[in-house]
């Protein structure tokens, strides 16, 4: 059984870690909901076995599955792509969409190393109707492996959050406070801000403006801008002027330098990514950062070496490995999006 509790994850001690600290495991789910991708799902479960193959090496995989047929059908895609199986975990539980970043637990953990989970509400991005096994995930993770979960009582999702693990964290208001596809109408900027610091120990959150073009999301900020080490973020830039995401991206820019305490990088936008039409949100920046490893997503672009060579840079002690994603982007989302970290239980606070 988890333990709920009235207390905020703060007083108890519990704050977010960031995502280059140790991982206990990665969470999945594995993809099933083909309008998310018309006309292109085929190859997609073959990139998710890619990424478990290369995600076995390094930390143990948690997949959610629909029942023990999803999991049969699952085993054998990633038996063919040669993941390791020993490293692999099954949770039986119904999905709506494989986004687990969004609708899966935020992890938090205390000094001592007790990892507990914290469960916001998800609702679609305030955008589609069909969610509520999604929002479901949370609950059922807390009471199969007994753990504490706490309940903030508002919407949020991973992807419009990062956070470096010492109390900053970044978001936008383009997500946050929009009355576009918004979250928890009526809240403040400082009712949110204490209810990210109560329930992440985010001592400070730094507001950036918009996200990128082509993000149904709303302005999620693993789109645009990640912290790389505790006083380090990389940022999208496009330089091309008649691009209309070349001044929301140079407003962010302008507003972390203008601080002074961050170093900053920047990665470039690749060519605008199009199928059938629809601008996809196409971004170096919704890499993921798993043990001894970060995962980039490329695009059979001109730019893809700038941004794997830039995070070789930012990451000196991860092997950094490019994923071709220009048909999973057609989900709108790539790898940040479908992942989401578990933290490991025996390291102790930095």
């Amino acid at each position: 059984m988890c333990k709920v509790t009235v207390k905020t994850p703060r007083q108890l001690g519990y704050r977010m870690p960031a995502e280059w600290e140790p991982h206990e495991a990665t969470w999945l789910a594995w993809p099933h909901e083909k309008s998310d991708w018309p006309g292109k799902f085929a190859p997609i479960p073959w990139i998710y076995g890619e990424i478990v193959r290369l995600l076995t090496r390094v930390e143990r995989v948690r997949i959610l599955v629909d029942g023990h047929a999803g999991e049969q059908a699952v085993r054998r895609v990633l038996k063919k792509t040669h993941a390791d199986m020993a490293a692999v975990d099954f949770f039986h539980h119904a999905t709506d969409r494989s986004w687990t970043r969004d609708f899966c637990p935020i992890f938090v953990k205390n000094k001592s190393g007790e990892v507990a989970i914290t469960d916001w509400e998800f609702n679609g991005w305030a955008k589609y109707d069909n969610y509520k096994r999604d929002n479901a995930v949370p609950q059922a993770i807390a009471e199969r492996y007994g753990m504490t979960r706490f309940e903030p009582g508002l919407v949020l999702e991973g992807g419009s959050i990062d956070v470096n693990g010492a109390g900053k964290l970044l978001t936008t208001e383009e997500c946050l406070l929009s009355d576009v596809q918004a979250r928890n109408p009526g809240l403040s900027r400082r009712q949110i801000e204490k209810a990210l610091a109560d329930n992440l120990a985010a001592t400070e959150v730094i507001w950036l403006g918009r996200g990128i073009e082509g993000d149904d999301t709303h302005g999620h900020v693993d789109d645009i801008a990640r912290f790389t080490s505790p006083d380090s973020v990389v940022l999208a830039v496009e330089p091309d002027k008649t691009n209309n995401n070349h001044e929301p991206l140079q407003e962010n820019v302008a507003r972390l330098r203008a601080r002074g305490d961050l170093k900053i990088a920047t990665l470039p936008c690749p060519e605008p990514v199009y199928f059938d039409g629809q601008l996809l949100p196409a971004s170096y920046a919704n890499f993921y950062i798993a043990n001894r490893m970060v995962l980039v997503p490329v695009f059979g672009d001109r730019n893809d070496s700038v941004a794997l060579k830039t995070l070789e840079r930012l990451f000196p002690d991860r092997e950094v490995i490019g994923i071709y994603c220009r048909d999973l982007v057609l989900g709108l989302g790539t790898l940040h999006c479908m992942t989401q970290q578990e933290p490991a239980y025996w390291t102790l606070w930095p």
